[in-house]
């Protein structure tokens, strides 16, 4: 299937950069900016996978302020299993955005569209820079803007008829500039070529000192090449995050948006404002969801699905009429492993439940509460109702796993597997020590350390004799 981005693109092969060598300053944090994190997901992830949504060649990330932390964070394959090539360039020092982009240019290649990107402006979308490259078209400038109705502190678009003819920067402008709406967004589509040499050109003759890159709209007017603006009315789209504050307002618009997308496909859910989504959420039809409730990784709820208040649930896939009662937690591991978290049609969990890494649940199973299920398969019908530890075990149809009880499985160098067969019952307060396997309809008596393979349909006890000592009296002080 064609991408929409794919199936829209004009031509020319895009090259991306992205600028994320500032400090950061007023987030008053040791972490670089563009590694804070929004929707689970830092900020210079979100704009490197939009790269690969615009099927880039290569990303090449300029790096300054913690560019050691900003490059391992972002060590990821290249070549024939990577979706683009990626670069790592260092601005030392630190002396505007047109010397940021001139430390570029020896990676750039002349044949391909240049997009510059921000890596603190997590949200903008694949397909609003795919029409700004298609506006470039391999031969113009073209530079993403918006009306602000505040604009201040942001570079200001000047145009004559439609051309734009320069974008002047807050500090530098006049007050009739100033009155201008429309600025720019800090994001452009370019040719290489012309940008290189326009780069070559820059200086730092203006009030701050700095080699601004928005000076490479008048060598493209002067040289004429058109200048064009791709005006966008999608606020959420450009907004940069400099403050704790900003990175929590975003974050709330960001989860809102999402939050409304649900809604139109039918998500019941309690109060949009109280949903965080730091992933891909897919629901099908009649889902509820309640209050507070963590969706990270890839979550997907099946028809009819209902989750309780206060959940967290990361990487499973829930099937039609589960329900996940409040404060359980469900964390699976990568989708397509193992460790994907899976739960089967009709079953119930919680409240106070964990699934763990590998948890396999069959259909109408019941995980009660404050059990924990890790890398173990239970199938149709099995019951573990309150307070019980089931580790690397396989439970058959219509097991009953008793209160209290625990699979021994690590023998303090390895993991062993317990197998509890169709239809056991286990009693209360139970130790099963594996490798153990407890055969199809048995019964562990209460109390019981198991250490050996059970028969089928055995009864197991094993427990010191009880004793009982008529008119005995406590020590007293």
């Amino acid at each position: 299937m064609v991408s929409k981005v794919e199936s829209s693109k004009v031509g020319g092969v895009v090259d991306v950069v992205i600028m994320a060598a500032g400090k950061g300053t007023r987030m008053k944090s040791k972490l670089p900016k563009v590694l804070h994190l929004l929707a689970g997901r830092a900020l210079l992830k979100h704009v490197v996978d939009t790269a690969a949504e615009l099927l880039a060649r290569q990303v090449t990330i300029i790096t300054g302020h913690g560019a050691m932390e900003v490059e391992a964070a972002l060590a990821i394959p290249t070549g024939s299993t990577a979706k683009f090539d990626i670069n790592f360039v260092r601005q030392e020092p630190q002396l505007g955005t047109g010397h940021a982009l001139q430390q570029a240019v020896p990676v750039l290649r002349d044949d391909g569209i240049v997009v510059v990107l921000s890596g603190d402006v997590p949200l903008i979308a694949a397909d609003t820079l795919q029409q700004l490259i298609n506006a470039c078209g391999g031969t113009q400038l073209a530079l993403l803007t918006i009306d602000f109705a505040d604009p201040t502190g942001y570079g200001r678009i000047v145009r004559q008829g439609e051309q734009v003819q320069a974008i002047v920067e807050h500090k530098d402008a006049s007050d009739a500039q100033r009155a201008i709406k429309e600025i720019y967004s800090g994001i452009m589509a370019v040719p290489a070529k012309p940008l290189k040499a326009w780069l070559a050109r820059l200086d730092n003759k203006n009030s701050q000192g700095e080699y601004y890159l928005t000076d490479i709209v008048k060598f493209a007017v002067a040289d004429g090449v058109p200048v064009v603006a791709h005006k966008i009315s999608d606020a959420l789209q450009v907004a940069g995050i400099n403050s704790p504050v900003q990175l929590a307002e975003l974050e709330r618009a960001f989860q809102m948006r999402q939050a409304v997308q649900l809604m139109e496909q039918g998500v019941r859910l309690a109060d949009p404002a109280r949903l965080d989504v730091r992933g891909q959420l897919v629901c099908a039809q009649d889902v509820s969801i309640d209050v507070n409730c963590v969706f990270e990784g890839t979550v997907t709820l099946g028809e009819g699905v209902k989750i309780g208040a206060n959940c967290v649930i990361a990487n499973a896939t829930i099937a039609a009429g589960a329900v996940i009662h409040p404060f359980s937690h469900i964390e699976g591991g990568k989708p397509g492993t193992k460790d994907a978290i899976e739960v089967g049609a009709g079953a119930l969990i919680g409240p106070f439940a964990r699934l763990r890494p590998g948890a396999k649940l069959g259909p109408e199973v019941h995980i009660g509460n404050f059990v924990e299920v890790k890398n173990s398969t239970l199938a149709r019908g099995a019951k573990a109702n309150h307070l019980a530890y089931l580790g690397d075990a396989t439970v058959g149809e219509r097991v009953n796993y008793g209160a209290g009880s625990i699979t021994a499985n690590y023998d303090g160098a390895f993991k062993h597997r317990t197998v509890i067969e169709a239809d056991v019952h286990i009693g209360s307060n139970c130790v099963l020590i594996a490798p153990l396997t407890v055969g199809a309809g048995g019964t562990v008596g209460g109390g019981s350390t198991i250490s050996k393979d059970t028969a089928p349909g055995a009864l197991s006890v094993a427990r010191g004799k009880q004793v009982s000592i008529a008119n005995w009296k406590r020590p007293a002080k």
